[in-house]
């Protein structure tokens, strides 16, 4: 099948493919983005030995079905391996049969099931590697896993063997709007970009979820067959989502759950006084593991870089099902086709919007032509306005511009009248008042449709529409 986007992936594939040298390549990213499938289409399933972790597999369980993938890949001991040392000492055996014949391409899937705690996975994984597989240049050793934060802490962050052994990491990310129109495109899903923008907002550019629509049915009868009906595929996608990613998974989900309540973001002081999590090292950790999951995002405020951060819920489908999946208790099966007009959906569409523009600053970029100048994503609250004042997006540029970004999801050009033109200004002045920069402040619009050329249109100094935030 076709590999839809992943245009820098591929390259870096190749590019490691090619290298001469012995590869130990990771691939890691949020469960369903695609992966898997990424690395066996690329490579047309042609391995020298590919096997790959079930969750919840007891070790022996987990040995057994290694040492069938040996077979199956020509190794002849047909005894079982009593422990994972034994097992890579066969795989070692296997491979060097096969060097001589070009790049030796090995794939180890789902890495984290297998190396579960006092099972001696890590342990024999790195002496597989440093004894043997790093010395031989046709070896191209690539393994993958979902718990990103289990990758960067026994891969990445490894004080033993493995330390600074990986040779290339891909994190893979999810689908940019591009990537998902030419998606649906490849399925026969028919939406116009309001549509594909909506469900985006709902489900992310995650390849696995837009996998499931039914091209039979319109965005708003996908949405509820997939999420509402009583045999809904991803009723129970959430908690299957954080059990597989974090052992603590409680304290993970507790933290979304706060940050869900306010979508703007919140600073670490914040997340403790809502959540009552304790401050700590347990915090610490499962704010550091949500981030290199890809559920969540740190960035900074303008005036405090270094020591004033934000967190903010960026993961598409959590956001969405805390919000209304969680909550259906009228067991409505067509709750999001009768919610389209319901002032909740506009409030909560406005905010899902907001995520979606954060997702796509380099089409912003593009669409300002300043995807060449050197640029800082910030944000800003002010300490002293009446009423607050705060700006979700600016773009702090290194040619002395700022561009405060305002976003707006309406299914109209977007009419700026005197209360939001005063509004604008009132913001900006506070911001050059508070901050003291020096540098010429652009207001700029993000919006669906674009502006309506009335009212105070001319006190903007540039805008982007929906149709720019889906550019390649």
């Amino acid at each position: 099948m076709q590999i839809i986007g992943r245009q820098r992936e591929k390259r870096e594939l190749q590019r490691y493919f090619e290298s001469g040298r012995p590869e130990l390549l990771v691939v890691y990213g949020r469960r369903r983005v695609g992966k898997t499938y990424l690395v066996k289409e690329y490579f047309d399933n042609n391995f020298d030995f590919y096997f790959t972790g079930l969750v919840g597999e007891t070790k022996k369980g987990q040995l057994r079905n290694f040492d069938q993938a040996l077979r199956e890949y020509g190794h002849r001991d047909t005894g079982p391996s009593k422990d994972w040392s034994s097992a890579f000492a066969r795989l070692r055996e296997l491979l060097q049969g096969k060097m001589g014949n070009g790049r030796c391409i090995v794939f180890i899937d789902e890495l984290p099931w297998l190396g579960t705690p006092r099972s001696g996975f890590v342990e024999a994984f790195d002496y597989f590697w440093n004894s043997w597989a790093s010395a031989q240049p046709a070896m191209m050793l690539i393994v993958c896993g979902s718990a990103a934060s289990w990758i960067a802490k026994k891969i990445f962050s490894n004080r033993g063997g493995l330390h600074n052994r990986v040779t290339g990491k891909i994190l893979l990310e999810p689908f940019s709007l591009h990537d998902c129109e030419e998606f649906f495109a490849s399925r026969g899903v028919v939406m116009n970009r309001y549509q594909q923008l909506e469900s985006y907002m709902v489900f992310g550019g995650i390849p696995y979820y837009l996998d499931l629509f039914d091209k039979s049915f319109g965005l708003s009868q996908n949405i509820d067959r997939l999420c509402f009906a009583n045999e809904a595929m991803l009723k129970d996608e959430f908690m299957e989502l954080y059990r597989s990613l974090f052992t603590n998974f409680e304290r993970h989900i507790k933290i979304v759950e706060t940050l869900a309540r306010k979508p703007s973001g919140m600073t670490r002081d914040e997340i403790i006084a809502s959540s009552k999590i304790p401050a700590g090292g347990h915090l610490s950790a499962a704010l550091t593991e949500l981030e290199q999951c890809g559920l969540i995002e740190r960035y900074s405020d303008f005036q405090l870089p270094r020591n004033g951060g934000y967190y903010r819920l960026i993961d598409q489908f959590t956001l969405f099902y805390l919000r209304f999946m969680r909550h259906n208790n009228d067991k409505d099966e067509n709750f999001w086709t009768n919610y389209l007009e319901d002032g909740g959906h506009r409030a909560w569409s406005g905010l899902a919007f907001e995520q979606v523009c954060m997702r796509h600053i380099p089409q912003i970029k593009a669409k300002l032509g300043i995807q060449g100048v050197s640029t800082l994503t910030r944000a800003w609250r002010s300490r002293n306005s009446t009423p607050g004042a705060q700006i979700d997006l600016l773009l702090d540029r290194r040619d002395s511009v700022i561009n405060l970004c305002e976003m707006k999801y309406t299914k109209h050009p977007f009419t700026i009248d005197s209360a939001y033109d005063k509004d604008l200004q009132r913001k900006r002045s506070a911001f050059q008042e508070e901050t003291g920069t020096v540098k010429a402040l652009h207001l700029t619009m993000v919006t669906t449709y674009g502006l309506a050329r009335k009212g105070y249109f001319a006190s903007i100094q540039s805008e982007v529409i929906m149709d720019d935030l889906f550019a390649l």
